[in-house]
C-alpha cells in the first residue's frame, strides 16, 4: 500500500477522534473513512499504534453497550493556548507554501510567524507527522508574480488601506507604455490569478480601478482620509470578471467534446457557469462573463476542444486571435 494512503488515512482517523468526546469504536473510525480506503480493523488497529508513537496521546475505555472506544486525552484534544486542534494545528503550518508569492512582505512574515507559533505547539514527534503528511499533498501556484521587491509597497498600502488615508501613486499602465501620477483611495488588496491588485478609487478617472501591485513604481501616504463607500462590494466588483480584467458582461454558450469534457466539467471556471451533459458525451456551458482579451485567450487555451455557439462577436474575436497567431509561426 503508498505511504501516502496510510498517512491520509491516519489524518482521517485523528479528525474523527478530535471531535468526539465520548470515544470512537473501530467500526465506527471505519465506517467514517472515505469508501476507497482500507477499513479492517487490524489495519485501523495499526494506524492508531502509529499515531500514538506519533505523540498523540490516545486512550482506550470499556464503555457498557459500545465496547471498547477510542479517544484523544481531554487536555489534548483542543490546546488552550491556540484553540486549534492538532489537525488544524498542523493544516495551518502546513499551508506556509501557499504564501510563497508573497515572500519577503510584510504580510507573509506575520503570518509565518503565527505558523511558527502554532508548529511549536504540537509534540516533537507531532513534527515528524508533519513531514509525513507533507509527502501527501503539494502544492502547485502555477504562474505567478514574486512581490519580494515590492515588500515596502505593500507595506504602504496595507497601512494606507488600514487607516483610511489615500495615497499617490506612479503606476505604469502597460497597455499604454506610460508612467502616470495617481491619487487613489485605497479599498483592499485581491490576490487572484497568481497576481496581486490593489482595488481602489482613482481620483482621476473618477471610478474604482484595479491596479497591479508590480506596476506601482512609487507610493506615498497622504494626510487626506477617505471612507470605504458603504455599498462598495469586493465580489460583486469582480463578479464578471472570468479571471481579473473586468469589461462589459456578455452571455457565452460554449460547446466541449468529449475528450475535453472530461477534465471541463469538474472544475469552477465562474461562479455564473451552468453546465448541460449532453447525451454523445459532449457538455455545453453557459457563463456570462466580461468580454475581454482574457476571455478569448481562455477559449484558445482549449484548443479545438470547443465550440463558440455565442455570441457571434466572441467567434470573430477568438477566429482572428487564431489567424494572428498562425500568420507569425
Amino acid at each position: 500500500m503508498p505511504r501516502n494512503d496510510q498517512v491520509t488515512r491516519q489524518w482521517h482517523l485523528l479528525r474523527t477522534l478530535e471531535v468526539s468526546r465520548e470515544g470512537v469504536t473501530l467500526q465506527a473510525l471505519a465506517d467514517g473513512l472515505p469508501a476507497d480506503f482500507t477499513r479492517h480493523h487490524r489495519t485501523i488497529r495499526r494506524d492508531l499504534e502509529a499515531l500514538e508513537a506519533a505523540g498523540f496521546p490516545l486512550l482506550t475505555e470499556k464503555v457498557d453497550g459500545r465496547g471498547v472506544v477510542w479517544k484523544l486525552m481531554e487536555g489534548f484534544r483542543n490546546i488552550p493556548a491556540l484553540a486549534f486542534s492538532p489537525t488544524e494545528l498542523m493544516a495551518l503550518t502546513f499551508s506556509r507554501g501557499l504564501l510563497r508569492p508573497l515572500e519577503g512582505t510584510q504580510l507573509q512574515a506575520s503570518l509565518d510567524s503565527a505558523l511558527g507559533k502554532a508548529a511549536t505547539a504540537l509534540p516533537a514527534p507531532g513534527h515528524a507527522y508533519l513531514q509525513q503528511l507533507d509527502g501527501c499533498f503539494a502544492i502547485g501556484l502555477g504562474p505567478h508574480v514574486s512581490y519580494r521587491q515590492h515588500k515596502e509597497t505593500i507595506d504602504k498600502l496595507t497601512e494606507a488601506i488600514t487607516k483610511g488615508r489615500t495615497v499617490q501613486l506612479r503606476y505604469f499602465t502597460a497597455s499604454r507604455n506610460q508612467t502616470t501620477r495617481r491619487e487613489v483611495n485605497p479599498y483592499r488588496l485581491w490576490y487572484a490569478n497568481g497576481a496581486l491588485y490593489l482595488v481602489a478609487y482613482c481620483h482621476l478617472r473618477e471610478s474604482v480601478r484595479l491596479f497591479a501591485v508590480e506596476r506601482i513604481r512609487s507610493c506615498t501616504l497622504t494626510p487626506h482620509a477617505f471612507q470605504l463607500p458603504l455599498s462598495f462590494d469586493l465580489e460583486t466588483y469582480v463578479g464578471d470578471a472570468l479571471r481579473v480584467m473586468r469589461g462589459k458582461p456578455v452571455t457565452v454558450e460554449l460547446l466541449f467534446d468529449k475528450a475535453t469534457t472530461a477534465w471541463v466539467k469538474d472544475r469552477t471556471w465562474h461562479p455564473s457557469q451552468k453546465l448541460e451533459p449532453q447525451k454523445t458525451g459532449r457538455l455545453r456551458m453557459t457563463l456570462t462573463v466580461a468580454a475581454t482579451p482574457e476571455l478569448v485567450g481562455w477559449l484558445l487555451g482549449f484548443g479545438g476542444g470547443v465550440t463558440i455557439l455565442r455570441p457571434q462577436e466572441l467567434k470573430d474575436a477568438v477566429r482572428s486571435a487564431a489567424e494572428r497567431i498562425l500568420s507569425k509561426t
